[in-house]
């Protein structure tokens, strides 16, 4: 099976299980390597309450690295999901200097300071708002991601999907912008399976958004986004079929954030 590049630990607060209990499920499903992309610290620790504080990132790196050493029949990668948010660039920069990261994943959940647009808490924001209007701006920083060349692949494309709040039409020709910038900038995206656990019951991104994809030549990576080791490569059979059926037979690994395209 294809790395699983997205998991998370207890630090960010809304995950359960040991980084070394991961690494366990993972070799007893048969992967041979993982990686940790936990939520980045952000300059203000109150920011929001589903991230690890900044003081914490230390004691995160030496969990990976007591994975690694308690499991060294599996290649353990290390790396931060990073909220993209204009006007964050420099802190991103710093953040990627702190440690030797083999990839940085770049997300958006945020379509305002305030706003997020996957967190239950706020899902009555979505009532008040033109669901058009909320992906028009969700991808506007989408691709202001993808562009940034900060980041080694971009987070389950289409989340603002999570609670099936659509726009009228085909909502995968809102995507093409942010998969042209993902190719220009060799910037890879995820297949994330969390979206089979949530209300829209479909991997991110699509097959029609993965189907263009795969005709700009967007390479693509494989995530679980577990928050907890019985999620590790969870329904990573979907997800291959559906890499499969839109014609890629290759996906990136990363060491030291250097790219290679592997077979699966």
């Amino acid at each position: 099976m294809p790395a699983d590049y997205h998991m998370h630990t207890p630090l960010c607060r809304h995950a359960v299980g040991e980084p070394t209990a991961y690494a366990a499920e993972a070799l007893a499903r048969g992967l041979t390597e993982i990686g940790f992309s936990d939520h980045s610290p952000m300059p203000r620790d109150d920011f929001d309450d589903w991230r690890m504080r900044l003081d914490q990132l230390d004691e995160y790196v030496g969990l990976v690295q007591r994975a690694r050493a308690e499991h060294p029949a599996l290649t353990i990668k290390l790396a931060l999901e990073v909220d993209y948010l204009p006007g964050q660039e420099d802190w991103i920069l710093q953040l990627a200097a702190r440690h030797p990261w083999d990839y940085l994943i770049g997300s958006v959940h945020y379509v305002s300071d305030d706003w997020d647009i996957d967190n239950p808490k706020k899902i009555d924001q979505w009532r008040g708002h033109d669901p058009l209007a909320v992906w028009t701006r969700y991808l506007e920083r989408l691709t202001r991601a993808a562009q940034s060349r900060l980041f080694d692949i971009i987070g389950h494309a289409d989340l603002c999907k999570k609670f099936c709040f659509y726009p009228p039409g085909d909502p995968a020709r809102l995507f093409t912008g942010f998969l042209e910038a993902a190719a220009t900038n060799a910037v890879a995206i995820e297949l994330n399976t969390a979206g089979l656990r949530k209300d829209c019951r479909e991997v991110y991104p699509s097959r029609p958004i993965l189907e263009t994809a795969r005709q700009l030549g967007v390479t693509i990576t494989f995530g679980s986004d577990a928050h907890a080791p019985e999620e590790v490569g969870l329904n990573f059979a979907e997800a291959v079929a559906l890499a499969h059926g839109v014609g890629y037979t290759q996906s990136c690994q990363f060491t030291r954030r250097r790219r290679e395209l592997v077979p699966f």
